[in-house]
């Protein structure tokens, strides 16, 4: 494969994925585009349950495997090193797309506010929103959607080795991405039981897929990243307490 063409395929897989992540926005809070999480196909409990739970499955089974540094060793045997990120973005970003496309709704309602009532709701939606995108660009936005490998690789210079930091939120919090996304979910003025059911299963995910990422990092980072656990909290700001002996802040 030449470079122009992993350039330019690394570039579309990117612009894939911000119109699904700005879809999946609406979807969840059901306005602007045909389709949210509470319109659409009519099914029976059943039949609604299979789906949804089948396409979820299907995102974070693949969204998991593809993560997993055995994977990427024998993936990368058949698509390029500079290509590997960009491949996991576009089929995380499909994944989104095809479990939106064959979401299902349950629309019987646990909570729903509307005026006034439901500005916090929006509030923190967008509060999540920013804490994702926010989260990225502190560490390494291009990096982290495929844009520098495929961009490194064009140019022909080696990609920088991995280095650990804690900058901005991260002195906060582990895993601010994640947990813009937890508030991303949760965030509705309108909870549906298709929406609880989208929101729990994506927040089990999310601790899962925490599990494996903390004893990645702790494997490639060693005992930096093992001193930054005692002193940080997973994802919420202050809690657990930090241990009294913890070591002190570094920046």
């Amino acid at each position: 494969m030449s470079r122009i063409v992993i350039l330019l395929f690394g570039g579309t897989s990117y612009l894939f994925f911000n119109l699904v992540f700005l879809y999946l926005a609406a979807f969840l809070l059901e306005c602007v585009v045909p389709k949210t999480i509470n319109t659409g196909r009519d099914a029976d409990l059943l039949k609604a349950l299979l789906i949804d739970l089948g396409a979820i499955g299907l995102f974070g089974f693949l969204h998991s495997l593809m993560a997993r540094q055995w994977f990427k060793e024998r993936w990368t045997r058949f698509v390029p090193l500079s290509a590997e990120r960009s491949i996991y973005v576009l089929q995380a970003s499909a994944c989104l797309a095809f479990l939106i496309w064959v979401w299902h709704p349950i629309p019987s309602a646990l909570w729903s506010f509307d005026g006034w009532s439901a500005i916090p709701f929006y509030v923190a939606f967008v509060t999540g929103s920013v804490i994702v995108l926010w989260s990225t660009y502190l560490i390494d936005h291009y990096e982290l959607f495929g844009l520098r490998q495929v961009w490194c690789n064009f140019i022909g210079v080696e990609m920088p080795e991995p280095e650990f930091r804690t900058p901005g939120l991260y002195k906060v919090v582990r895993h601010p991405m994640q947990l813009g996304a937890l508030i991303l979910f949760w965030a509705t003025p309108t909870m549906t039981l298709g929406h609880l059911l989208l929101a729990t299963a994506m927040t089990l995910y999310v601790f899962i897929g925490l599990y494996f990422e903390e004893r990645a990092l702790e494997r490639q980072f060693g005992s930096d990243y093992a001193d930054y656990r005692k002193r940080v909290p997973m994802l919420v700001p202050g809690w657990p307490p930090r241990q009294p002996n913890a070591l002190s802040e570094w920046s």
